[in-house]
C-alpha cells in the first residue's frame, strides 16, 4: 500500500527556482476561512500539519484545458466546437431539451452510454447504471476557477487562547479524523477528502415513475460557507443508481477513487499547480433509511454505532460501527453459505442484523469506516425529528387549542416568541425535557463550536434523558394511529449521543446539511428530467 512506503519524492532535490509551492506558507496570511485576519482572528491560535503538502508547477488551468482539446485547432472552422462533432452536439441538445416521455425514455436508454449490470438471478428489469468518470469529476471541482482561495490543503487545529486549552471546531478540516488522516499519506501528499450524498428520488412524474438513488460528489476541502451555497454549484452529479444492487453498482464507479486513495494521482489546482492527491471518504450525506442501506445493515439497527432498537435510548454512546467488525461478520456469513444462495445468505445474514449484501461499497477504500463518514445532519437528524417528536409532545400535551394559542400570538416584525404557549397545559417535566432538547438542537446547529460547547451540549442531552421519562408519564409519546409508546425506540434519539464525537472528529454538523444536496437533485436531475 502506497501509505506505508513513504517515498521521498518531494525530497530529493527540491527546485530552487520556485517550481514547488508550500501550501504551510498560507498559515502566515490567511485566516481559517481563506481571508485575510482581522481583530476577532488574532485571538485564536492555529496549529497547521507540521508537513504540508507540496504543489509543483505545469499544471493546467480550466482555460488552458479548454484550450488543450484535441479540437481546438478547428476552433475556426468546427461549428460544434468544443464538441467534436454534430453528433456529440445532437446528443447534448436532446438530453438538455428532453422532457423524459416514455417514447423519449426508450431512445434515451437505446443509445450506447449506459452500462447494464450482469446478474446472477433472473430479474423483472435490467439494472441499467448511468455513471461517469467521478475521478473526472474530483480533478473538475478541485481545478474550478471558482473555488480559487476557497480551498483548505492542510489540516489544522484551531484554540480560542494561546494556552491551547479549548480547541475550536469548523469545517472538516479542523477535526481529528482529518489530522490523522494527513497522518498516513505520503509526506506532501494533498489530501482530497470526498463528499458523497445519495438519496431515493422519483425522475418522473406520470410517465412510468422511474425511481433512481442521484449520486452527487464533491470535496470538504472547499470552504464550508462556500460549498453549503447552493449557486456555488460544489456538486456535479456522477451517476443514477438503479434502485437495487446499489453496494454493487458503487462497487463499479468508485473504483477510480479507490485506486487513487491507494496509490494518488496527480491532479491540478485552480491556479495550475499540480498536486499529489489522495482521495479518500469524508463524508457521505444520506437520511436515516439510506444511511441503514449504504452501512448494510437491517432492521432496527444504528448505522453508526453497534446499538439495537431496543438500546436507542440509552444515555451513552454504544460501540462504533467498524469495517473491521463488519467483514469479520461477514468472512463468517460466507463460510456458512454462498451469496448466490439469496434465501440462505439472507438468514445468516439476519443472525448479525445484516442486510445480505455481499461486498459493501466501503470494505475496499483506504481509512473508511462507517462511524466516520456518516454523519449527523441538521435537515433529518434535528429538524425533521423535531417535528416528528418533540413538536407531537407539546401538540398532543395541550391538545387542540394550539393551534388557536398561535393564532392569537401578536405578529411582531422580525421577532417570533412563543411565550406561555403551553406552559400552563403541560406536566413541568414534560416543558424540561422538550426544552432541553430544543436548547440541544439550537446549540449543535452552531457553524463554530469549542471544547466549551461541546460541554454545555453534552451536559443538555444529559438534562433530556433525566427528564424524558415523564413524557411517557403523560402518554404523549405516541405512534401512528395514536397508539401510546412506552419506549424509547427511535433511530435519531440514538444518533444523537453520536453528535459530540462527530463535532471532535469531523467539525460542525452544519456543514452537512441535506439541505444542498436535497437543492441539488432538483436543479441537478428533476429540472432537467
Amino acid at each position: 500500500m502506497a501509505v506505508d512506503n513513504v517515498s521521498n519524492a518531494h525530497e530529493q532535490g527540491e527546485p530552487e527556482d520556485e517550481s514547488y509551492y508550500d501550501f504551510g506558507s498560507q498559515g502566515e496570511d490567511l485566516d481559517s476561512g481563506g481571508g485575510m485576519r482581522n481583530e476577532d482572528s488574532e485571538a485564536k491560535v492555529t496549529d497547521h500539519f507540521p508537513e504540508p503538502p507540496l504543489a509543483f508547477d505545469k499544471g493546467y488551468t480550466f482555460l488552458r484545458l479548454f484550450d488543450a482539446d484535441k479540437n481546438s485547432i478547428y476552433h475556426k472552422m468546427n461549428l460544434y466546437y468544443p464538441f467534436s462533432g454534430r453528433r456529440e452536439w445532437q446528443l447534448a441538445t436532446w438530453i438538455l431539451h428532453s422532457g423524459l416521455s416514455m417514447e423519449k425514455i426508450n431512445s434515451f436508454l437505446a443509445l450506447e452510454m449506459s452500462q447494464v449490470i450482469p446478474t446472477s438471478h433472473p430479474t423483472k428489469s435490467p439494472a441499467v447504471l448511468y455513471w461517469r468518470d467521478l475521478l473526472e469529476c474530483i480533478a473538475t471541482i478541485f481545478n474550478h476557477p471558482l473555488f480559487h482561495n476557497r480551498i483548505d490543503y492542510t489540516p489544522r487545529k484551531v484554540y480560542s487562547m494561546a494556552q491551547k486549552l479549548s480547541q475550536i471546531y469548523t469545517d472538516w478540516m479542523t477535526g481529528d479524523h482529518a489530522w490523522e488522516m494527513q497522518s498516513v499519506l505520503l509526506r506532501g501528499a494533498t489530501l482530497l477528502s470526498t463528499i458523497l450524498s445519495s438519496d431515493k428520488t422519483c425522475i418522473t412524474a406520470l410517465s412510468g415513475d422511474c425511481v433512481a438513488h442521484p449520486l452527487l460528489i464533491s470535496l470538504t476541502n472547499i470552504h464550508m460557507a462556500t460549498w453549503l451555497k447552493s449557486s456555488s454549484n460544489a456538486f456535479l452529479l456522477t451517476a443514477l443508481l438503479p434502485d437495487w444492487l446499489i453496494h454493487h453498482c458503487l462497487n463499479i464507479i468508485l473504483q477510480p477513487l479507490k485506486l487513487a486513495a491507494q496509490s494518488g494521482v496527480m491532479l491540478s489546482d485552480p491556479i495550475s499547480r499540480s498536486c499529489y492527491c489522495f482521495t479518500l471518504l469524508a463524508s457521505y450525506i444520506a437520511d436515516t433509511p439510506e444511511a441503514m442501506m449504504l452501512a448494510r445493515i437491517s432492521g432496527k439497527t444504528s448505522p453508526i454505532t453497534m446499538a439495537m432498537y431496543k438500546q436507542f435510548g440509552d444515555t451513552f454512546q454504544h460501540e462504533p460501527q467498524t469495517q473491521s467488525k463488519t467483514l469479520e461478520q461477514l468472512e463468517i456469513v460466507c463460510s456458512c453459505t454462498h451469496p448466490d444462495d439469496l434465501e440462505e445468505f439472507f438468514r445468516e445474514a439476519q443472525k448479525f442484523c445484516l442486510n445480505g449484501v455481499d461486498k459493501p461499497f466501503w470494505w475496499d477504500w483506504l481509512l473508511v469506516e462507517p462511524s466516520w463518514f456518516f454523519m449527523p445532519e441538521s435537515l433529518h437528524h434535528i429538524h425533521k425529528k423535531f417535528w416528528d417528536h418533540d413538536a407531537q409532545w407539546i401538540i398532543l400535551t395541550v391538545g387542540g387549542s394550539v393551534d388557536f394559542r398561535f393564532s392569537i400570538i401578536q405578529p411582531t416584525t422580525g421577532y417570533r416568541h412563543f411565550y406561555s404557549v403551553s406552559a400552563d397545559a403541560a406536566p413541568p417535566g414534560v416543558i424540561v425535557a422538550v426544552c432541553t432538547l430544543m436548547h440541544f438542537n439550537y446549540l449543535v446547529q452552531s457553524p463554530c463550536i469549542d471544547d466549551k460547547d461541546l460541554g454545555r451540549i453534552a451536559a443538555t442531552l444529559d438534562e433530556f434523558h433525566a427528564n424524558k421519562q415523564s413524557i411517557i408519564a403523560a402518554g404523549v409519546c405516541q405512534g401512528k394511529g395514536g397508539k401510546t409508546i412506552d419506549n424509547w425506540q427511535i433511530p435519531k434519539l440514538e444518533l444523537m449521543q453520536s453528535i459530540v464525537t462527530s463535532i471532535h472528529n469531523s467539525g460542525v454538523i452544519a456543514q452537512w446539511s441535506a439541505d444542498v444536496t436535497e437543492h441539488a437533485h432538483v436543479t441537478e436531475v428533476k429540472d432537467p428530467a
